[in-house]
């Protein structure tokens, strides 16, 4: 049987081992939504529905999107939703959203860019005997037919811009640059794209077939890492304050909940 693994399943065992175990192997389920993703995954869904509707040969207005955004948020909105930072507010958010889409927009437009797909699904195999499986999704893939290269694109609404040197050592978009080459050739040049939204500005980067087959095996080191893994001590850092198991983590045993 397939070992099946993604970036944030792994991702998750780095930032802390207890909440890998709580997700992964206790398969607890603590559905505490956070503002953040609800802010994430709404404005995801707007850049997605543009793309697609380009992709028909219409071009949705602005105010279509932000109407479309109003109503996913009004839909997925409730009380219960986690803000972690009390000095902003739910209408913050939805406000930073709006922004996000209009601003996107403006620089993007007409968006005549050979989109190919949006939210793809990929599956890399890895191993001597291809047990690992590694899935994800690209959240759009783009064919540039001026620099004759594929692109992929990843939307963030992180506040948080990073450096140069961190999203070349990024590894979800470089996992993703070895999907595409698995699917179109390993001769292809892939540029790796991340729209930070709230900066309105976006960072590039890509990776050598050298440097590819690298991942691989750090890959393939860390998943048998997580497998002989016997004891999951827990991680505390400021990530806690968005962790849904902080409730049940002994680190935190007692803390309140609006404190790390």
């Amino acid at each position: 049987m397939k070992k099946v693994y993604s970036h944030s399943k792994i991702s998750t065992f780095e930032q802390c081992a207890l909440k890998y175990k709580y997700r992964y192997i206790d398969k607890i389920r603590i559905f505490e939504k956070s503002i953040e993703i609800l802010l994430g995954s709404a404005v995801h869904d707007v850049l997605e529905y543009l793309y697609l509707e380009v992709k028909t040969g219409r071009t949705p207005s602005v105010d279509e999107l932000i109407t479309r955004y109003a109503n996913i948020w009004q839909d997925n909105y409730n009380s219960k939703i986690k803000i972690v930072k009390k000095e902003l507010t739910e209408k913050d958010y939805f406000n930073k959203g709006v922004g996000f889409i209009v601003n996107y927009y403006m620089q993007h437009q007409p968006f005549k860019d050979n989109t190919l797909e949006c939210e793809k699904k990929i599956i890399i195999q890895l191993g001597e005997n291809n047990e690992y499986e590694i899935i994800g999704y690209i959240d759009r893939i783009v064919y540039n037919l001026e620099k004759n290269e594929y692109e992929v694109h990843d939307y963030k609404t992180a506040n948080s811009l990073p450096t140069q040197e961190s999203v070349d050592k990024d590894r979800q978009l470089a996992l993703y640059s070895i999907a595409i080459k698995d699917l179109f050739g390993k001769e292809q040049q892939v540029n790796l794209i991340w729209h930070y939204l709230a900066h309105n500005t976006k960072i590039q980067s890509k990776r050598t077939n050298e440097q590819l087959e690298e991942l691989k095996k750090e890959i393939i080191n860390l998943i048998q890492q997580i497998e002989s893994t016997t004891i999951f001590p827990h991680n505390k850092s400021i990530l806690c304050g968005w962790c849904e198991y902080k409730s049940i983590c002994p680190a935190h045993k007692n803390c309140s909940l609006g404190n790390i």
